[in-house]
């Protein structure tokens, strides 16, 4: 079971944006790899720390969190969708990030600790920048009935695609592509400045290749050696049942595409919800207003009640009063990643006729001399609120 990001970090749920940033430091600084050179458990606990801080000091994901726990942010892997969250935390990734939280002690790679903590001596060799592309942003709009099921949608999205002329790589010729001479391919270059303690070294991007440790000498004329161009892709989204409104699923690498082959960005999809004509949800529950007459309420019987996949037969009883309400377990949505279902919660109404005929006033005339027809509610006759408040209890 995945543990609470709140204990991995040590705050409480209550914790302001600097007291995250300040414990998330504490951590990172404890288990970091140059501190723990071939330690798996310390790498571990650092890749779990960057994954707990990037969900809470994001308002979005950690209100997402805070409602559905890892629920809401897990499934999100490949092409399958999932709600919500999906970050594949290696190194790199943690260093590009959260890099700048640590005052140059982190470099853009395994930078390690320069100019601190032994001089740098567990220091691992800086390596040129991961290109990335970047990430796009869809919203899919869901009847009850698909969020009912595993949901198939193919969207034709507008995005950056590899250019054609050179195949995503810049330029026709590889031998086009060489080692940067400012950085010698390392991507970065040292800065040093005198300060108190000495002279003190901290490794920046270079500004020459933009620290990917190449240049182009003859960039492609159709994309300028960038790679990439505008064109189209037609994906299939498949989205689990049970999404709410508001949700987000993540498609990895399948948002723009990354200059010159790298790693392209993610498509993050929004799930907006679109309002029912017969059924109103909250949370996994469906509720129905349904109306019989007045001979069903009176003599009783079997009607056949709507659901999302069809209709359900339920019997009355005679004497069935307007306000009842029904239960029908299980024939609501299901819930992320379960197979546990919500329940149909259904509100009786006896229909009374606004217009009649000469025929039906005589007949139903004859039924005020009746004292069978005199209203007497009984003493345990529970209050509509009571009736309600009995599903939620």
């Amino acid at each position: 079971m995945k543990k609470d990001y709140y204990e991995i970090l040590g705050v409480e749920k209550t914790a302001s944006a600097d007291e995250l940033k300040k414990a998330y430091r504490k951590k990172a600084m404890d288990f970091h790899p140059d501190r723990n050179p071939g330690n798996k458990e310390a790498e571990e606990k650092f890749k779990e720390a960057a994954e707990a801080y990037d969900v809470l000091s994001t308002p979005e994901k950690r209100a997402r969190y805070d409602q559905f726990g890892h629920a809401g942010m897990s499934g999100a892997a490949g092409g399958g969708g999932g709600a919500g969250y999906n970050v594949d935390f290696d190194m790199e990734t943690i260093f590009e990030r959260f890099g700048d939280l640590f005052g140059g002690h982190f470099g853009g790679g395994f930078s390690g600790f320069s100019g601190g903590f032994g001089g740098g001596g567990g220091r691992r060799q800086q390596r040129p920048r991961v290109r990335k592309g970047s990430n796009l942003r869809v919203t899919v709009k869901l009847t009850l009935e698909e969020i009912a099921t595993n949901t198939e949608k193919k969207l034709k999205i507008k995005k950056q695609v590899p250019c054609s002329q050179c195949n995503g790589q810049g330029t026709k010729n590889k031998a086009d592509v060489v080692t940067c001479p400012k950085c010698n391919g390392s991507g970065h270059v040292i800065h040093q400045q005198q300060s108190m303690f000495g002279i003190m070294q901290q490794a920046v991007m270079c500004d020459q290749c933009h620290g990917e440790g190449t240049i182009i000498k003859n960039p492609c004329s159709t994309c300028h050696g960038t790679g990439t161009v505008k064109g189209e892709e037609v994906v299939a989204i498949q989205i689990p049942a049970g999404v709410q409104d508001g949700m987000q699923l993540s498609m990895r690498e399948k948002g723009n595409a990354a200059p010159r082959g790298g790693i392209n960005g993610d498509l993050v999809v929004a799930i907006e919800e679109i309002p029912h004509e017969t059924f109103e949800r909250d949370g996994n529950n469906l509720y129905l207003n349904y109306y019989i007459s007045f001979p069903q309420a009176a003599l009783g019987g079997s009607v056949d009640i709507p659901t999302l996949d069809g209709k359900a037969r339920v019997k009355l009883a005679a004497g069935t009063q307007g306000g009842q309400v029904l239960r029908l377990q299980g024939k609501g949505l299901p819930e992320l990643h379960s197979n546990r279902k919500g329940d149909l919660i259904v509100n009786v109404n006896v229909w009374t006729p606004k217009n009649l005929s000469k025929e039906e006033r005589e007949a139903i005339e004859k039924f005020l001399k009746s004292d069978n027809f005199t209203p007497k509610p009984g003493k345990n006759e529970k209050s509509f609120f009571n009736r309600v408040r009995q599903f939620f209890t």
